[in-house]
């Protein structure tokens, strides 16, 4: 019982202290991609090298009330189980700090004891970082494609430029693969990237004040 103490409670509230001052190394959903035989790109950037357009279209795409919960989303949670016990589709609830929690250090697959960890370790990391640390960890960590990991890498892979100068339209089209970054690719010219990058663009202007957590 003490190991697992220290395993599932101890052990998260360390690292995630570490990580608000320290880039974390490597992450659950990396190591698991080496397991798999996979080489893995990656290049951490610090928020302020990373465009504003990528933040906004982050958001607008992932989740619109980053700025207004404190980690966990429990309304549209708790709908998103309602409609799961009706019979409807899985997910749509999991916040940026979910996600962060999530890939940072649990697994990818579906579970009903991931998704307790989950909230677990989302609210800890909303309790002991700021609000831009959450989302400079979340862009530098996320999966934009096979081995590609963070937005660095990303625009490289995906544009050829850096994370700094990605455009508003690239920006989203990046934003729209993170569901499902290994069958999606941002540059595909039709299709639901394109319709959705569209609409994402288009979200930014909608979000007003719902950005300022995360405006330069």
């Amino acid at each position: 019982m003490a190991a697992l103490l220290v395993v599932f409670v101890a052990l998260p509230v360390l690292l995630i202290l570490l990580y608000r001052v320290v880039p974390p190394p490597v992450t659950s959903v990396m190591m698991l991609r080496l397991l798999e035989g996979q080489a893995i790109s990656r290049d951490w950037v610090p928020l302020r090298d990373i465009a504003p357009n990528v933040r906004y279209a982050v958001l607008a795409s992932e989740d619109n009330r980053f700025c207004a919960h404190r980690g966990v989303d429990w309304t549209a949670l708790w709908r998103a189980a309602g409609a799961e016990l009706d019979g409807g589709a899985r997910g749509g609830a999991s916040t940026i700090t979910m996600q962060t929690a999530r890939n940072l250090m649990l697994w990818p697959q579906r579970s009903y004891i991931r998704k307790g960890l989950e909230l677990y370790v989302a609210t800890l990391i909303e309790a002991l970082w700021p609000k831009q640390r959450i989302l400079e960890v979340y862009l530098n960590i996320a999966e934009w494609g096979p081995g590609v990991f963070g937005i660095e890498a990303a625009a490289r892979h995906h544009f050829g430029v850096s994370a700094q100068s990605l455009t508003r339209q690239e920006a989203a089209r990046l934003a729209v693969i993170l569901p499902n970054p290994i069958d999606l690719h941002a540059t595909a010219s039709t299709g639901h990237v394109t319709r959705q990058a569209r609409v994402v663009a288009n979200r930014i202007d909608q979000l007003g004040p719902l950005l300022d957590c995360v405006t330069p």
